[in-house]
């Protein structure tokens, strides 16, 4: 298999003043950019000089120059509404071809011309044309990265974001091949079929993984599910023996290690344990511990009683770690801010709807806020919301998904987890202290540490065994507490409107 996609013709990645002569960039003046011919003023966008050259020199617009290039391409490729529109009204065709089957839409995609894109499309350019490779004006955006164009000619001109040109090969596969990962996420949130095989057996995952884009793999894979990472080309290689054949030792690495933890996520009784989660088990060491701290700490017949002071505080605790049983409760069962998705099911969209349904004058779009598109959930995201692959769901104001909890930590039950962290912190410190205590003012107790600590051991293994596993506890959730508060903290006063 070859290790490179054969790419655009090169004209249509060159600058106008590399085919013609002419310094169109404005980085100097040379001899030849002097000529006076109707292809230089349509790549300057110089009408006068047009009108003079068509009007008064008798200069046609309908003839290709001695490459073969038409005015309204050059016109086109650097975004010259005007020039193009006096072409036009000219009566050059709108889908005249060059030698490589290429119409002006196609050179407007190269650079993003948004507004010569819709003049032609207003004067009647076929948005699926294609060239003698077959790609269409979607191919070209993706070849170059013109994500804003992409999707301006898909949600307004319907334009196909899915198919195929002569060689297999979608826009998405042309997009990850470059590695352009604004272009991917868009490609995706359109419904475009991540798992398509080109000629070659092979899939966008593997065209990024042979030219070793991170970026474009991470996306990809995010977006993807297992069987991504195992399907073969046509010499049965799969994207991470790829990326392994090309040298590309990060991409293979993470390729493989992301094969491994959807195999386990998905698979035998680790899989089934991690979608059930942590909480069960939380659950069950807080009333271990609750249930121990009562019997062999407050109740034990073995040391002294009680005073009504250092009662009323040894039972504060363990209303403290009830009251963390609620919070923990409503923190594991409480929607955290899951986002409606907006799946649709493309067997279903007309031939004349257009793809997208999402508003054209979206503001995260327009401003080409692309990492706010989900490819999974269909939808974009609000500012600092995230999709949670735990879950499979995008979550408001996305914290992290805490597998003691087995839920997401977001919008609307972070105050929840951030209450339950608190409240048992405190449970934790209180009940510890009044089991020290206790155990410290045994009158019973030898004098030296040896023979106290074989004391202790004999006569209140339970209290010492609540201790340790209290004192464990106590340092890992005091430090989760502590980054908690400080990332609230810090968030309130940077952007006080979200809360």
């Amino acid at each position: 298999m070859s290790s490179e996609i054969e790419e655009t013709p090169d004209h249509a990645g060159t600058s106008a003043g590399e085919i013609t002569g002419t310094d169109v960039s404005g980085s100097g003046v040379t001899e030849e950019s002097m000529k006076n011919d109707v292809y230089t003023a349509a790549a300057y966008g110089d009408l006068d000089k047009l009108k003079n050259l068509v009007e008064s020199e008798g200069a046609s617009v309908h003839k290709p120059d001695d490459l073969g290039y038409r005015a309204l391409q050059w016109a086109a490729l650097n975004n010259r509404v005007a020039a193009a529109q006096y072409i036009l009204e000219r009566g050059a065709d709108v889908n005249a071809v060059d030698l490589t089957g290429q119409t002006a839409l196609h050179w407007s995609a190269v650079r993003g011309a948004i507004q010569v894109a819709d003049l032609l499309l207003e004067e009647g350019a076929r948005v699926n044309a294609a060239d003698i490779y077959g790609y269409q004006t979607t191919h070209v955006a993706a070849q170059y990265g013109q994500t804003a164009f992409l999707y301006h000619i898909v949600s307004k001109w319907n334009a196909d974001p899915d198919v195929p040109d002569n060689e297999g090969r979608t826009p998405l596969h042309w997009a990850a091949y470059k590695g352009f990962a604004d272009s991917i996420r868009l490609l995706l949130f359109l419904d475009a079929y991540r798992g398509r095989q080109d000629k070659e057996g092979c899939t966008p995952l593997h065209w990024a993984a042979i030219r070793g884009n991170l970026e474009a793999c991470t996306v990809l894979v995010q977006a993807g599910k297992k069987d991504d990472l195992i399907v073969t080309d046509n010499t049965g290689l799969t994207p991470a023996q790829l990326a392994s054949d090309k040298s590309h030792r990060q991409v293979a690495f993470f390729l493989g290690n992301a094969r491994k933890l959807l195999e386990k996520r998905h698979e035998g009784t680790f899989g089934r344990l991690s979608k059930l989660g942590l909480a069960p088990a939380l659950l069950c060491v807080i009333f271990a511990l609750l249930l121990t701290y009562i019997n062999s700490v407050i109740m034990a017949s073995n040391l002294p009683k009680l005073t009504a002071g250092s009662a009323f505080f040894a039972w504060i605790g363990v209303a403290l770690a009830s009251s963390g049983l609620i919070l923990f409760y409503r923190c594991s069962s409480k929607n955290p801010g899951f986002i409606r998705a907006n799946r649709n099911d493309s067997n279903d969209t007309k031939d004349d709807e257009p793809l997208l349904k999402i508003e054209i004058r979206d503001p995260a779009l327009l401003a080409g806020n692309w990492s706010q598109l989900c490819a999974t959930c269909k939808i974009v995201r609000p500012l600092r919301a995230k999709h949670c692959s735990t879950c499979e769901r995008c979550v408001e104001q996305f914290d992290h998904h805490c597998p003691w909890v087995s839920n997401c930590i977001g919008k609307k039950n972070k105050w929840d987890f951030v209450c339950f962290l608190v409240v048992e912190v405190s449970a934790m410190a209180i009940t510890g202290t009044v089991a020290l205590t206790r155990i410290m003012t045994d009158p019973l107790a030898p004098s030296s540490f040896g023979a106290w600590l074989h004391h202790v051991g004999n006569q209140h293994l339970g209290v010492l065994l609540f201790i340790i596993s209290d004192f464990s506890l106590f340092i890992g959730v005091a430090a989760l507490t502590f980054m908690q508060i400080s990332q609230v903290w810090f968030f309130f006063h940077l952007f006080p409107s979200l809360f």
